[in-house]
């Protein structure tokens, strides 16, 4: 049978075509470039800590160099990677659909994230901006390094964000098969349906708020400039009104990949399908009333602050209904143990053990003495970017086989899980230990008590980039050499399985039978072999 991959065989079908599966991998393609050159960033700067003072960089290259690696990791990376890539291959597979609800809507999605991503770059090979990735005015509208073209190409990145978002709600709302309500969707699409309402209703914010840095940059308005009448504290209210919900962009799809993956391996039902839906949903929501708590020092009354911090421990409840779920749906499972759950193994780690020092952050007390550390850095990454890449990797391993039909070598896989875990733990546990000792975060030098904690950490990333490279190089060679795979490997009920790996162009022969629910596991024999 004729697969999407091969009909037709030409750069031009590709780069031109309709068909959600190939644009799906056309954006994983391109977020996992992002991804490395992020990730080169960071290893830039650990190398650079690894003493108190220069070592390669300057002052003013360590600052572009950081701003770089988080603008590339967020916007180009950790935002639409999931979403776009995973989202656009499965999202009609998983409901019956042969297409999204607008076909050439999603291809200009994609060239949009393109274009975004090369503006972007451009100001990098311009010099770069030394702003961090937040862009805070006043300072944003006066440095002389290259604000406006990398604001620019933010500013594109969002209105791929929102296309891919519209084009997902819709698709979703009317494009289900019969029989498929709105719960018996595989707990994927409730992820990407979250996930979708923050990127269209907040993104347009963050186009607003770089735009203004834009024109203050370029025209010299002092919109956000006390001196000429302006206010910096409005920035930061809606630079955080987008860019923590942002937050929940990125992970929110990563939950949903654990709850395929887990059910899948688990051989069960969720313990709750319902109390997954719903914490997606309520994550979203309580996301938008937030963003106070990154404003903690900057002057908030009493009242504001405790109920800023209390609502964001209202997403900790969320979470937890989460983990709970998926604890209790592996508990007497019958567990395959592969690369995909051990991938799931270390998200539930390094989210457990980051939400818990989110829940001290919410607290303003504690928030004021780790505020601006090294705390925050590693509270972070163990949350977001931890979260986004191991789901991110629990994804690819999981649905290579749909992808690509063919298989990877499993003790490869897991060789990279390990070091990837291993690498995280070693390279961010030193740093919340630097923050919670008074290290503040984007320094350039530092005192020589703190060079062993910087040391570790550095060959940490050494770890941690080594495990990414074996786990991107284990599924490139497979994608090309690796054995043909079986329709449905893992033996899941998802509807996305019903269909032969990799799938034809037009996804389904015939309507798809719903009969059998994506996690009716008590209906059939038992697991695969």
């Amino acid at each position: 049978m004729t697969s999407y991959l091969s009909d037709p065989l030409t750069i031009r079908s590709w780069l031109a075509t309709h068909d959600h599966k190939r644009i799906g991998v056309m954006f994983l393609i391109a977020t996992t470039c992002a991804m490395l050159l992020g990730g080169l960033f960071a290893e830039l700067i650990r190398i650079e800590h690894l003493t108190p003072s220069h070592t390669i960089v300057s002052a003013e290259g360590y600052n572009r160099l950081f701003t770089l690696h988080g603008i590339v990791m967020v916007w180009l990376f950790m935002i639409p990677a999931i979403p776009s890539g995973f989202g656009n291959f499965l999202l009609p597979l998983m409901i019956g659909a042969r297409d999204v609800a607008f076909p050439r809507l999603n291809l200009l999605s994609f060239w949009v994230y393109v274009a975004g991503a090369l503006i972007t770059l451009v100001g990098m090979l311009a010099g770069g901006t030394d702003t961090g990735w937040t862009f805070y005015a006043p300072y944003s509208a006066v440095t002389t390094s290259a604000v406006s073209p990398v604001a620019a190409g933010i500013f594109v990145l969002g209105i791929s964000s929102i296309l891919s978002g519209i084009n997902f709600i819709v698709t979703i709302h009317t494009l289900r098969a019969p029989g498929i309500t709105w719960f018996r969707m595989p707990l994927f699409v409730w992820g990407i349906y979250a996930t979708s309402i923050i990127q269209v209703l907040a993104t347009p914010v963050l186009g607003l708020t770089l735009g203004l840095v834009l024109v203050d940059h370029s025209l010299q308005l002092g919109i956000f400039d006390p001196a000429r009448g302006g206010d910096p504290l409005l920035y930061q209210h809606l630079f955080w009104f987008y860019s923590h919900p942002a937050v929940y962009i990125m992970i929110l799809p990563a939950m949903g990949v654990i709850s395929e993956v887990v059910c899948a391996c688990a051989h069960k039902n969720p313990l709750s399908y319902r109390a997954i839906a719903y914490s997606s949903l309520g994550i979203a929501f309580v996301g938008f009333l937030t963003w106070g708590h990154h404003l903690f020092v900057a002057g908030e009354s009493s009242l504001d602050a405790g109920a800023f911090g209390i609502l964001s421990e209202m997403v900790a409840v969320f979470s937890a209904i989460k983990v709970v779920t998926w604890v209790g749906t592996l508990y007497r499972g019958s567990i395959l143990f592969c690369a995909p759950l051990a991938y799931v193994y270390l998200f539930l780690f390094l989210f457990i053990f980051g939400g818990m020092t989110g829940v001290a952050q919410a607290t303003m007390s504690l928030d004021v003495h780790w505020h601006d550390s090294y705390f925050i850095v590693a509270h972070f990454h163990f949350i977001m970017v931890g979260g986004t890449m191991t789901g991110l990797f629990a994804a690819a391993h999981y649905w290579f086989p749909k992808i690509t039909g063919r298989l990877y070598p499993e003790r490869w896989a897991l060789l990279g899980a390990a070091a990837i875990g291993l690498g995280f733990v070693i390279t961010f546990v030193p740093q919340f230990l630097l923050g919670n000792a008074g290290m503040p975060r984007r320094y350039y030098a530092y005192p020589p008590r703190f060079q062993t904690l910087h040391v570790v950490s550095t060959v940490g990333s050494w770890v941690l980039g080594g495990g990414v490279l074996v786990a991107l190089g284990t599924l490139g060679v497979a994608a090309l050499r690796g054995p043909r795979s079986p329709s449905n490997p893992w033996g899941s009920l998802s509807y996305e399985w019903r269909t032969p790996s990799p799938p034809p162009p037009e996804n389904f022969a015939s309507t798809l039978d719903t009969t059998v629910g994506p996690y009716d596991y008590h209906r059939v024999d038992g697991p695969p072999a």
